[in-house]
C-alpha cells in the first residue's frame, strides 16, 4: 500500500519538508537568542543577589528605574569621638552592572557644612549650603549630607528642606564650592 507517484502523497511529502524546515528555522532562531536570554537572566539574578546583600541598616536615598537603574543608600553612620559635628558612613552605590561601597564623611556644622569624598585620583571637599540655593550637580551631596547629619530627613528632596534648615540653625546663605586635592600617582 504505497503512496509513490500520487499527487496526494507528493503534497504530503512537500508539507512534511516544510514543517521540518520551519522547525529547524525555529531551533536555529532560539539558539541565536539563547545567549541574550541567558545574559538577561544572569543580570536579573545578579541584581537580586545585590539586593539580598544590602545591609539591614541601609537607608535608600535615591533610586532610578529602567536604563538608568541605580540605588543610592547610606549605612553604618557613626559619630566621631573627637568632633561631634563629624559623621562617618558608608555609601551604597548600586547600578545595573556595579556595586561600589566607599567610606565617606560629612561635617554637620552650621558654619561650615561639607562632604568629603574621594575616587582613585583625588579627595573632594565640597562646602554645602543646606536648605539654600544649590546646583543640580550637588543633589547627591545634599542627599548624603542630610541623611548623615539629620537621619530623620533621609531620602527627602533637599530642595524642599529650606524651612527645616533655618529651624535647625543653618543660614541657607552659604556659598557652595569644591576643593580638589589630587592624590599622588602610584
Amino acid at each position: 500500500m504505497g503512496c509513490v507517484g500520487s499527487a496526494w502523497c507528493d503534497s504530503q511529502i512537500v508539507a512534511m519538508h516544510s514543517i521540518r524546515w520551519l522547525f529547524s528555522l525555529g531551533l536555529l532562531a532560539s539558539a541565536a537568542f539563547q545567549p541574550a536570554v541567558a545574559e538577561a537572566v544572569n543580570r536579573e539574578q545578579l541584581l537580586e543577589q545585590m539586593k539580598a546583600m544590602r545591609p539591614v541598616d541601609l537607608v535608600v536615598l535615591d533610586q532610578g528605574e529602567g536604563a538608568e537603574e541605580y540605588t543610592l543608600g547610606i549605612f553604618a553612620v557613626s559619630g566621631d569621638p573627637a568632633d561631634p559635628e563629624i559623621r562617618r558612613f558608608k555609601l551604597w552605590q548600586e547600578s545595573a552592572d556595579n556595586l561600589v561601597i566607599p567610606t565617606e564623611s560629612v561635617n554637620c556644622s552650621r558654619e561650615e557644612p561639607l562632604r568629603v569624598t574621594r575616587d582613585t585620583e583625588a579627595i573632594y571637599v565640597r562646602k554645602l549650603n543646606p536648605g539654600g540655593t544649590r546646583r543640580a550637580s550637588t543633589r547627591e551631596d545634599h542627599l548624603v549630607w542630610w541623611a548623615a547629619c539629620h537621619p530623620d530627613l533621609a531620602g527627602q528632596d533637599p530642595s524642599g528642606l529650606s524651612e527645616m534648615a533655618r529651624e535647625l540653625g543653618y543660614s541657607t546663605e552659604l556659598i557652595e564650592s569644591q576643593e580638589v586635592l589630587r592624590l599622588p600617582a602610584p
